[in-house]
């Protein structure tokens, strides 16, 4: 069976290898692109998260919904939140190497503050359709990793109106950034 454009979201659902292939020769610019202007800095873990994207295409190709994005929108959605994740693993890492009292050199220092800056501005941009409670929520959950009954103790909020609202904001998240063009899309 020859994959096309017509065919292809179905193949990748029957596990069709060749379906991959055409993603990544159709669409693989776009993942490479995206990844690069998000990882511009760290270009050690650009190739990494480029198959990262395809994996996660692979994975999870039954969440995409065409009626809700076309499928440039959503793998440029996938490839900026991995590149996100990428910035923010990478900032983990280093930040325990500094508690091992591992000392970066100003260069190495100056590129830390340089990502952690992009991704204040990216997490700023994204959360910013958001309202400052449930802003508040996102920050301690994806940003301070509290868990989820720390932050109801914190908030008085109870687990399911917490779940209730992250979710909605995770919906509002999406819709924002899957109306707008090329990179500015998706969902994780």
């Amino acid at each position: 069976m020859k994959i096309n454009e017509d065919n292809f979201i179905e193949q990748l659902k029957f596990r069709n290898e060749k379906a991959l292939e055409y993603v990544i020769d159709n669409y693989g610019r776009i993942v490479k692109s995206v990844v690069k202007k998000h990882l511009f800095s760290l270009e050690y873990y650009q190739e990494e998260c480029i198959n990262d994207v395809f994996l996660a295409v692979w994975a999870n190709i039954d969440s995409f919904r065409p009626e809700r994005s076309s499928f440039l929108n959503w793998i440029a959605g996938i490839s900026r939140y991995k590149a996100i994740d990428y910035k923010r693993k990478y900032l983990n890492r280093e930040q325990m190497e500094n508690l091992d009292d591992v000392i970066a050199g100003e260069e190495d220092r100056e590129q830390m503050r340089l990502i952690e800056k992009e991704l204040s501005e990216e997490m700023e941009e994204m959360l910013s359709c958001l309202n400052p409670e449930d802003r508040e929520l996102f920050l301690k959950l994806y940003v301070d990793e509290m868990e989820p009954e720390e932050v109801s103790r914190q908030t008085g909020l109870k687990k399911d109106v917490i779940y209730n609202r992250v979710s909605r904001g995770r919906r509002r998240i999406r819709k924002l950034f899957s109306g707008q063009r090329g990179e500015k899309s998706y969902e994780q």
